[in-house]
């Protein structure tokens, strides 16, 4: 008996799509939503690079899931520091684009 060729390629065309979705995911960051992570991202992480590397800044822009601990190890500025410069900011309800004084 003669055995069609699709027996043959359609293993193959599933392996090779398989490898396609991990290259794409791979190359996005493996985040799920590839336009809200990889620009604003890889900008802000150059921005903040730069500004580190040639000054402290002077303030931080929260962002979504971010806590005064995570922004003090982040930034390098102590717990305490950025508690006594923001008196009015409460730790249990930051909110995404709320900017910290990092520095009198």
């Amino acid at each position: 008996m003669f055995r069609s060729p699709a027996r043959l390629f359609a293993p193959l065309a599933l392996v090779v799509c398989a490898i396609a979705v991990l290259v794409i995911v791979n190359s996005n960051g493996g985040g799920s939503s590839s336009k809200t992570t990889s620009t604003p991202t890889t900008s802000s992480t150059t921005s903040t690079t730069k500004r580190s590397t040639k000054h402290h800044k002077r303030t931080y822009t929260v962002k979504n899931g971010d806590v005064l601990s995570a922004i003090s190890i982040k930034t390098g500025v102590p717990l305490e520091t950025i508690q006594q410069l923001n008196p009015n900011v409460d730790a249990q309800s930051l909110h995404a684009g709320q900017k910290i004084k990092l520095e009198p």
